[in-house]
């Protein structure tokens, strides 16, 4: 036991230490460990011997729902309204034409059945949510025309659709299961909706309403609720993914008690899910595997990156009037990463017939899309114009804070006021105030969320404009 910790804490200082390195080029996190994973695989210089695929998609299952969660609850919902239905467009038809088109091009390469083809082409249908917020929070990279809420919004969303494809297209691969089909993608949409929504609005009601004596029961108890979220909604029949990703949105995106406190937890579960996913999915392959599928590796990734991408994208915002660099822009964010390798690693353990070597397709795939697409975010955002220097890329994550200068100010609370008699959370109080202290007669109180404003009381608040107020 000792020696496996051992393991596991150097891995995680190299992946830490290497990423900081390599983080301020844009190089995206998941090339960083998986190559480290390789490293340390049975064909690496480490050697340990690894190719249990049934431990590997319990543990890619578990790390990506940390993943998709966060996503969800980091997204500021404020930024993200205007583009999201563009957004959700490419998360989902998006999806679709780009496995329709990849699918059909497999079969014609790899000599597959045409459901095959299309298996590969869901797999690699989706955009890594992970890779795409690393590289635009380290670039500090902000877009013109809300490109930046867009990709995040988009690259969150896609998951759950992509893996109902590729559940579906194996069920379809299983003699006899095209009766069934139908109804589990129904289930699986209406499961999802309706597990995500009804524990989000929970949740967030019990944050906003109930205060927790002790403040580090509150990140465990947002976990609780992300893991309750995806397995029950999965237990029941719909897309565990989908629930999860609305149950961040929803809770993130309200007003609750240590919000940005949460949001830093979770962003660093979120990196210890990276770390430990992209190392296990590293040291699953075998790059003498890879060999084998070099020729029809970088034929796929070319024709999805500079066909299928750019056609789905094109088709889908051009009715839309969007401009065409911003277009070219999207088609190049298209970036594969953990989420198809999962997918691929749950196509192998599902039982369908496959003749392909699909895991290695994909992981290539996916290295060749980050190595390629990745480093290159930054360079061709600046080439085509699309930087905003005047804005902060952060404003689109829920843990932003304003670097302004602060300014405190006490208002004292009259019969009259509109927050008079309302907690702090229901007092309608912009987020960007901080209620720093109540002054109650001779006492002086340290407010929580829960902290109900009473007439006489004087608030002391922090922020830089207090035109909006409620008082």
């Amino acid at each position: 036991m000792i020696m496996p910790l051992i393991i596991a804490s150097v891995v995680v200082l190299i992946c830490i230490f290497s990423s900081k390195v390599l983080y301020k080029f844009g190089v995206p996190s998941l090339l960083i460990f998986i190559l480290l994973g390789m490293v340390f695989g049975s064909e690496g210089i480490v050697g340990i011997h690894f190719e249990n695929y049934h431990i590997a998609e319990q543990l890619g299952s578990l790390g990506l729902m940390f993943i998709i969660f966060y996503g969800g609850f980091c997204t500021n919902w404020k930024m993200a309204k205007p583009v999201v239905g563009k957004a959700l467009l490419m998360s989902t038809l998006g999806v679709v034409i780009t496995a329709g088109l990849m699918g059909l091009f497999c079969r014609v390469v790899l000599k597959v059945s045409l459901l095959e083809g299309l298996l590969i082409g869901s797999i690699v249908a989706s955009t890594d949510a992970a890779a795409v917020f690393s590289i635009l929070r380290s670039q500090k990279l902000n877009l013109k025309g809300g490109l930046a809420s867009m990709l995040e919004i988009e690259s969150g969303s896609n998951d759950p659709f992509a893996y109902m494809l590729t559940i579906t297209l194996l069920t379809l691969m299983k003699a006899g299961a095209e009766q069934s089909t139908l109804q589990l993608i129904i289930f699986q949409i209406f499961f999802g909706l309706l597990v995500g929504v009804v524990l989000a609005k929970v949740s967030a009601w019990i944050l906003k309403n109930i205060t927790f004596e002790i403040e580090g029961l509150y990140p465990v108890f947002v976990m609780a609720i992300a893991v309750l979220s995806y397995s029950m909604s999965s237990w029941i029949g719909g897309n565990g993914y989908l629930s999860v990703y609305i149950t961040g949105i929803i809770i993130g995106n309200s007003k609750i008690q240590n919000k940005k406190s949460l949001v830093k937890f979770l962003d660093g579960i979120s990196w210890l899910m990276q770390i430990m996913l992209f190392f296990i999915l590293g040291l699953l392959s075998f790059p003498s595997h890879l060999q084998s599928v070099l020729v029809p590796g970088i034929v796929i990734s070319l024709f999805l990156v500079f066909v299928a991408r750019p056609i789905a994208t094109f088709l889908i915002l051009s009715p839309l009037k969007i401009p065409f660099k911003h277009q070219l822009f999207v088609s190049w964010v298209g970036i594969r990463g953990a989420s198809s390798i999962v997918f691929a690693i749950i196509a192998v353990t599902n039982g369908a017939v496959i003749k392909s070597d699909i895991f290695h397709i994909v992981f290539f795939v996916a290295l060749f899309s980050v190595t390629l697409q990745g480093t290159l975010v930054s360079p061709i955002a600046k080439k085509l114009d699309l930087v905003d220097n005047e804005s902060a890329v952060l404003k689109t994550f829920n843990d932003y804070q304003e670097e302004s200068n602060t300014k405190l100010v006490e208002i004292e609370v009259t019969e009259e006021s509109n927050c008079v008699n309302k907690t702090i959370m229901d007092a309608n109080i912009p987020e960007e105030i901080l209620v720093v202290m109540i002054k109650r007669a001779e006492n002086v109180i340290h407010p929580k969320g829960a902290t109900k404003i009473k007439s006489g009381d004087i608030l002391v608040l922090s922020g830089d404009n207090f035109d909006n107020m409620p008082i």
